[in-house]
């Protein structure tokens, strides 16, 4: 008899699961790991914000250093073409008392000729390397008057000055160009990384930007409380300073090389000085900060402590590389008003000092002059401070 039992289901039961059934669910588990690891490096190409923040101040850090190579280059340029235009014109007018003198030159062989001598050949006196050659080639030189020797002996000299003035023209003219090449490499560099910075912090979200907003806030908390320990610092230098004036003056002695007192400017025309200078540096809080300006509606942070330091009497140099040697170097301890705050290590930025661990500075692009805490970027970035008068 035939058999009436089902006919098992093909494939094998494996833990009570037919197989096509658990193939479609490793597939779909698959699919699924699949996605997640495929959307990870999406998420993970975003990057964070405190790495954001860094991108940023680092593309404003390298923009002000291109501002600087800026301005040495732009002031370069303008010397070098100031000398080119003194050079070119001394070689005009040494170019028209040459041909005047080599017409009277020429003038003076016609008459030789004349009175006997070989006929004059233009081109060959024209040509000769000195009117000397020409005349004694053609033994015109002995039948010269003392006068007509004495203008030959000018002429010499006016040419050997006009050639090392065309000389010394063409070199600078070789710089004038170097310069202008240099000058406009770092503006493109500045234009560059502004425009990678801004384009950065276009990106954000407003959350992004109010919790960016936050972390400069902490920020600029800490400096503020690293100012205070540096003022209460100064604070308490200033008092064992006047103690120990005080104490000389009981003891009728004052010994100028007391250690106590060694930081102490030698006269008050530096505060003198100083006050000035920080009453113009006061009145520019406010005012935009500009790559490559020095006032007076906008400044770059070298810009504005050179305008600041004029006002006072003292003229300092433009770029921050030369105004940090343009003066004597103090402990950050040691800071007076007036005295100038260098920061990071190739010396891009700089603000000056008004007491009490502050400085007054034009930050950043984008941003205004302001006071500002001198460890607003921490304690590591001070490079060094200097006393300009």
């Amino acid at each position: 008899m035939a058999s009436h039992r089902k006919s098992r289901p093909s494939g094998t039961r494996v833990a009570g699961i037919r197989t096509p059934a658990l193939a479609t669910a490793a597939l779909t588990s698959v699919a699924l790991l699949s996605q997640s690891a495929n959307a990870a490096p999406e998420a993970d190409d975003k990057p964070s914000l405190e790495e954001v923040e860094k991108k940023v101040d680092d593309l404003y850090r390298q923009a002000e250093s291109a501002t600087e190579k800026y301005n040495s280059a732009k002031e370069k340029t303008t010397k070098q073409r100031k000398r080119v235009d003194t050079l070119l014109d001394d070689v005009a007018q040494r170019t028209q008392k040459l041909n005047e003198a080599r017409e009277e030159l020429g003038s003076f062989a016609a008459a030789q000729y004349r009175t006997g001598a070989s006929a004059p050949d233009t081109a060959t006196f024209l040509l000769a390397d000195t009117p000397q050659d020409y005349f004694d080639q053609t033994q015109l030189m002995d039948r010269m008057t003392g006068r007509q020797k004495v203008a030959v002996d000018d002429f010499v000299t006016q040419q050997s000055e006009t050639m090392k003035k065309r000389k010394e023209a063409t070199e600078s003219l070789e710089t004038l160009t170097e310069s202008q090449s240099d000058l406009k490499t770092a503006k493109s560099t500045v234009q560059r990384k502004l425009a990678d910075a801004r384009d950065l912090l276009s990106k954000l979200t407003a959350e992004e930007k109010a919790r960016l907003a936050a972390i400069e806030k902490k920020k600029q908390e800490e400096a503020a409380r690293k100012a205070e320990e540096l003022a209460r610092q100064q604070a308490a230098q200033q008092k064992a300073r006047e103690e120990a004036a005080a104490q000389q003056q009981e003891s009728g002695t004052s010994s100028s090389s007391d250690s106590s007192s060694s930081s102490a400017p030698a006269d008050s025309s530096y505060a003198t000085k100083a006050d000035k200078a920080l009453a113009f540096a006061r009145a520019q809080i406010g005012k935009p900060y500009v790559w490559g300006a020095v006032g007076p509606g906008s400044y770059d942070c070298s810009g504005l402590t050179q305008a600041v330091w004029k006002a006072a009497g003292v003229t300092l140099p433009r770029t921050t590389y030369d105004q940090v040697n343009a003066g004597t170097t103090v402990p950050v301890s040691q800071a007076l008003p007036g005295d100038l705050v260098f920061f990071y290590d190739d010396v891009t930025h700089v603000g000056i000092y008004i007491g009490n661990g502050m400085m007054i500075h034009a930050p950043k692009p984008g941003a205004y002059v302001r006071e500002e805490s001198i460890y607003y970027d921490g304690a590591s970035a001070i490079h060094s401070v200097v006393r300009p008068a």
